[in-house]
């Protein structure tokens, strides 16, 4: 299903021209427009969805094995000292466009991006019940 106004669905169907690094049926992985670092590239599957929340659990099962993939070619061709894989989901999480996307971003010594969060604190009874919630969900 893809969305007419969608930016990604529009790249994926290739009326948007994009620097693809690879394509199949699901996905294409383009560089990203605005890289944190060189070979900064982006996964985006083919069928419009809006965030994680709607991603079934196969397509998310082909989508991490592309990722490891890439993540592989990457370090092997770009001869990165890491790698992180970002998604995010809603905009309270940074998320800018509304189609899912797998950003895979290698990273260098001394390349001055900072993709970390603050480590915060919780009690035991904070994470067991939190942990709780999330198993009932399931």
């Amino acid at each position: 299903m893809k969305d007419e106004n969608c930016i990604f669905c529009r790249i994926a169907d290739g009326d948007i021209p994009s620097t693809t690094v690879y394509e199949d049926d699901s996905f294409t992985v383009i560089m990203d427009l605005s890289p944190a670092t060189r070979g900064h590239a982006l996964i985006i599957p083919k069928d419009h969805m809006d965030d994680i929340f709607e991603m079934d659990e196969k397509t998310a099962g082909k989508l991490f094995k592309l990722a490891v993939r890439v993540a592989k070619a990457m370090k092997k061709a770009l001869k990165c000292d890491g790698l992180n894989i970002v998604q995010n989901n809603g905009a309270i999480a940074g998320q800018t466009v509304r189609h899912f996307h797998l950003h895979l971003i290698p990273r260098y010594e001394g390349d001055g991006q900072s993709i970390l969060w603050t480590p915060g604190e919780a009690s035991d009874e904070e994470r067991e019940r939190a942990a709780q919630d999330i198993r009932e969900a399931m």
